[in-house]
């Protein structure tokens, strides 16, 4: 087919700092799914859009044409009210730039949700470093699912340090699991239950209490139909990484710090991520914690336990975990912002 627009003038319009019209975000979505625009362009002008940004108009029509790129679903014949919530990730997260908004919200748009609450971490273990930064995210994502009639909310929670236990794939999961059955870290139920309540309010469904669904097992057993439904079993045994070594505390007193990046760091180190899309992930490597800040130490306690098949990463994984905690005398307290820092909706 003929080409209405060239991507170099995209670019070079992006690049002087000019507005994209509707016309040109159009064509450069669609023609980039097709294959006229090559990876290499695609990627000049996502760097344009780094330096430069989008106002609101670009952002929301970029969104539209990347959910008009595939299908939309629609569930509105359903007899019950659809919600879903999204996390922009983080070091320990299994509760899970304008282009990081798009991506995120055309998709939870194309896939018929009418309620959405949206989890923006912020700290040294998320993609937003600091609250200002994540606010304006939740802020542009709300106002994005809001025009696409998504009744859209945001909450900004902690990710300074990691949440919950664990760090890697199947020691998520199996945290995740145990939550599900009633038990599971502290902030792990507290940020679910949050996020839960959003997602019940926003579906209008405030009668609802989730925390009585972890406590008599109904959560658990909705869990075991979910995995059964697409032909899982959830009783299978998760992988168990071969190898293992322990990190001991150095001193006595009370942990005050525990870098969420360096933990992650070092989880990816081990094999629980890819460094290219290519590599194989270990779904049993990553980080176990024995203790958050808060707690009380002895000099030769457990601190953290390092999980891989290939025992060769633990020096770099180590490495990753220098600074990574520290130990204060006892009496001191940490400092720490809340688990949920704000709500935008």
């Amino acid at each position: 087919m003929s080409e209405t627009f060239d991507a170099v003038d995209v670019i070079v319009a992006k690049r002087d700092k000019q507005e994209l019209s509707d016309g040109q975000i159009d064509w450069v979505v669609d023609a980039y799914t097709r294959g006229v625009v090559a990876d290499e362009q695609m990627s000049s002008l996502a760097m344009a859009i780094l330096l430069n940004g989008m106002n609101r108009r670009e952002i929301s029509r970029w969104t539209a044409a990347m959910v008009a790129s595939g299908e939309r679903l629609d569930f509105s014949s359903l007899s019950r009210p659809t919600a879903d919530k999204h996390s922009t990730g983080g070091v320990g997260d299994k509760i899970t730039i304008p282009l990081i908004a798009s991506s995120i919200m055309s998709k939870k748009i194309a896939e018929g949700t009418r309620a959405l609450v949206l989890d923006v971490k912020v700290g040294s273990g998320a993609f937003m470093k600091d609250v200002d930064s994540a606010r304006e995210l939740a802020r542009t994502m709300v106002d994005l699912g809001q025009d696409a009639g998504v009744n859209t909310v945001a909450v900004l929670t902690n990710m300074q340090t990691p949440l919950g236990l664990t760090a890697g794939n199947a020691l998520e999961v199996r945290e995740s699991v145990e939550v599900l059955a009633g038990g599971g870290p502290p902030d792990v139920v507290e940020l679910t239950l949050v996020l839960a309540r959003e997602m019940l309010s926003a579906a209008g469904r405030e009668d609802v209490d989730p925390a009585d669904a972890l406590t008599d097992g109904r959560a658990m057993d909705v869990w075991r139909r979910l995995v059964a439904a697409q032909g899982g079993d959830p009783s299978a045994a998760l992988p168990v990484a071969k190898e293992t070594h322990q990190i001991l505390a150095p001193g006595s007193g009370v942990l005050t710090e525990l870098d969420a990046l360096k933990v992650g760091i070092a989880a990816w180190r081990l094999g629980a991520g890819r460094a290219r899309k290519e590599d194989k992930v270990q779904a049993g490597a990553g980080v176990q914690m024995h203790a958050k800040p808060g707690a009380l130490l002895r000099a030769g306690d457990p601190l953290m336990t390092l999980h891989t098949d290939t025992p060769e990463r633990f020096s770099r994984a180590v490495e990753a975990l220098e600074g990574a905690y520290f130990i204060a005398p006892a009496g001191s307290r940490p400092y720490l912002l809340p688990l949920v820092i704000d709500r935008i909706s």
